[in-house]
């Protein structure tokens, strides 16, 4: 499988870790000093998925996609297969974000499923381990503090 994926013990319950990872994503979402807005976000298999990447240089990154399943309180699963409208748009990888009670607190892990190693080689060399890392801290930041 053409996988790469960061994990997360996070020390905070569950149902705190989910509303963060789905409720406010605008504050880890992405490496800072990028930020994102969220354009659409409906939360149903085949549901769009869209958000604008902002750099801090004026940097624009549009993402579109559709979900592929919304298990609320555990997994939500996206991809750029296709866009809402299931038009083909040149695919790059399928993610997969999900949560699990761990001890006293939540296991986090974030996944990209490529379609060919070239794709995830690109992934890994335009930074996967850093910046979905970075993502993963921002995440476990914001839920341990609150």
């Amino acid at each position: 499988m053409n996988e790469l994926s960061i994990t997360r013990y996070i020390d905070a319950p569950p149902a705190k870790v989910w509303d963060i990872l789905a409720n406010r994503q605008e504050e880890w979402w992405c490496p800072k000093p990028w930020s994102i807005e969220m354009i659409a976000q409906e939360r149903h298999a085949g549901g769009r998925s869209a958000m604008m990447m902002r750099g801090p240089n004026g940097e624009e990154m549009p993402q579109e996609g559709i979900f592929l399943e919304w298990s609320e309180g555990k997994r939500f699963v996206t991809t750029d297969a296709v866009n809402s409208d299931f038009q083909p748009a040149g695919p790059f990888m399928v993610g997969i974000w999900e949560i699990e009670p761990e001890r006293t607190g939540t296991r986090y892990i974030a996944r990209a499923r490529h379609w060919t190693e070239d794709a995830m080689k690109q992934h890994e060399e335009m930074g996967f381990e850093e910046g979905w890392g970075a993502c993963a801290d921002q995440l476990k930041a914001l839920a341990e503090a609150d």
